[in-house]
């Protein structure tokens, strides 16, 4: 006795799986959208306290280098550089440190700029930077 295949016209019935699937998708959206957003916070015991006295307003010294490598101490002409240092090591030494804007002219050698930030750095002054930085942009 072989067995046979079942013939054609038999009818195949499974359950038709898309309308289970839409009405699966829909209840899933609608689940997502009726569940409440959750804040996750971190809270912080921050301390409470007076806010830190108003700090001191330092000294501005404006250092120039004009085209040639001349110095210029608040618009004063240094002759040399021991007078520099000079005017450095009392800077340096002053309990709020002034703040030196160092301002080099567009037409100055390097050599003069790094002279003074390295003997900046030699007598210990931590304030200074470089202003009027717009001219090097062309």
């Amino acid at each position: 006795m072989a067995m046979s295949p079942a013939p054609s016209d038999d009818l195949m019935i499974d359950i038709n799986t898309t309308p289970l699937i839409d009405v699966m998708l829909v209840l899933l959206i609608m689940l997502i959208i009726t569940i409440p957003v959750q804040t996750h916070a971190v809270r912080l015991d921050m301390p409470q306290g007076n806010p830190p006295p108003a700090s001191i307003v330092p000294e501005v010294v404006r250092l120039e280098i004009d085209f040639d490598g001349t110095i210029y101490w608040n618009g004063t002409v240094l002759p040399d550089r021991a007078t520099l240092e000079t005017y450095l090591r009392a800077a340096a030494q002053k309990a709020p440190q002034p703040e030196i804007h160092l301002a080099p002219n567009k037409l100055v050698k390097y050599a003069s700029v790094a002279m003074v930030l390295a003997e900046s750095q030699r007598l210990g002054v931590t304030r200074i930077g470089l202003v009027g930085n717009e001219q090097f942009m062309d």
